[in-house]
């Protein structure tokens, strides 16, 4: 009888424990089960209007960097532009400057063969009338061939006029033959000859012409 009696009151205890035990979990489990169907706590929702905020300024922030952008490519085309127009200037200048100097220089070059041309003919005259000194004859003979030489590299040419048609562009008629000497309008005599250097002429030809 004891032991019947101690063995019940032993399971009374343990049915109160269990139930003890049971009531907090169903409580969990019941409030688990209500917070699946509820929506996001209050925290959540604040956080909501700070993302669109920081989107927009993400948004207004490359608008401005993308502006910046395309301003500073239009001042890169500018000044290339620019550059670029400064360096045809630069090189338009340059070549006006060497065509100048070379043209500066051919004039020198021009004037200078003419202050040479008497000398030139002096020596043609002295040799025309010749020497007995055939050292001195020799002599001049020499120099006029260094100065015909020197002309010729320079381009400076004798101007060929005797008995070809006149032309008043390289040549200057001081006399007139009768026509009985030859062909209308043909140059018939050379009183003094003529250069060019190029199609420049330093000197006209002095020459008499048929009638």
């Amino acid at each position: 009888m004891r032991k019947k009696r101690s063995k019940n009151k032993t399971e009374g205890r343990n049915n109160a424990m269990d139930s003890e035990t049971k009531k907090p979990l169903e409580d969990e489990l019941d409030a688990n089960a209500a917070g699946n169907g509820t929506p996001p706590d209050s925290g959540d929702a604040a956080e909501q209007p700070e993302v669109v905020e920081t989107a927009d300024a993400v948004a207004q922030e490359l608008k401005k960097l993308t502006d910046e952008l395309e301003k500073t490519k239009g001042e890169r085309e500018e000044y290339l532009t620019l550059a670029q127009r400064v360096q045809a200037d630069f090189d338009n200048y340059r070549r006006r400057n060497q065509n100048a100097r070379a043209e500066s220089f051919e004039d020198g070059a021009r004037e200078f063969a003419k202050l040479l041309l008497p000398a030139m003919d002096n020596l043609e005259r002295a040799i025309a009338l010749g020497s007995e000194d055939e050292k001195f004859l020799s002599g001049v003979k020499m120099t006029l061939k260094q100065m015909q030489d020197a002309f010729e590299k320079r381009g400076i040419k004798e101007i060929e006029c005797l008995g070809q048609k006149f032309d008043p562009a390289i040549e200057n008629a001081v006399l007139q033959a009768p026509a009985e000497e030859g062909e209308s309008g043909t140059v018939c005599e050379v009183f003094q000859k003529g250069y060019k250097m190029g199609d420049i002429v330093l000197r006209h030809a002095m020459v008499k012409v048929i009638a």
